[in-house]
């Protein structure tokens, strides 16, 4: 006689088949959203970060540029997400728990290489920056290959382009007001 108190045994097909609803589920509430918010921050506060360093040479006013650029991208994306989707018809979860995510990832992106600027030499702000951005984005592309299965070069590839579009514009702008 079997005993009722215990436990359903579950089969092996459907226990893979629950781990990997668990990881999905994971991956599209949390990965993504951390994903799209480091990714946007990081790139979105490149332009505006180093437009104000090359125009200024103030490292002062520049962290504060990027600062600004990191809270306001950081809520800015938070928004965005929580009210884009109330999670039931997608799946993707609570837009409280998305939205604090982005935010927070958006945020962490852009401030990373914002924090250099507090140094008093804006050609060791730069040269730190240049290389807290260059980490940024390879995170961002082990990040895309280990969740995403994109291919590690394809995706470095992918995001140090768009990162040196970014660049480009705000150096760009930037050496032509300073000028």
């Amino acid at each position: 006689m079997e005993d009722s108190s215990a436990p359903a045994r579950v089969d092996a097909p459907e226990e893979a088949r629950t781990a990997q609803g668990h990881k999905q589920s994971y991956v599209l509430q949390v990965v993504q959203p951390g994903l799209a918010g480091l990714m946007d921050g990081s790139v979105s506060t490149l332009a505006p970060l180093f437009a104000t360093a090359f125009a200024t040479h103030n490292t002062h006013t520049t962290f504060a540029i990027g600062l600004a650029a990191a809270v306001g991208a950081g809520i800015s994306m938070a928004f965005a997400e929580g009210l884009s989707d109330d999670g039931q018809l997608t799946g993707r979860g609570s837009p409280l728990v998305r939205g604090s995510i982005i935010g927070l990832m958006t945020f962490v992106g852009g401030v990373g290489h914002s924090l250099p600027f507090l140094l008093p030499s804006i050609k060791a702000a730069l040269l730190i920056a240049y290389l807290v951005v260059g980490v940024e984005l390879v995170a961002i592309a082990l990040i895309r290959n280990r969740y995403f299965g994109t291919r590690m070069w394809l995706s470095i590839v992918q995001v140090i382009v768009g990162g040196l579009l970014v660049f480009g514009a705000g150096v760009a702008i930037g050496s032509r007001a300073g000028a």
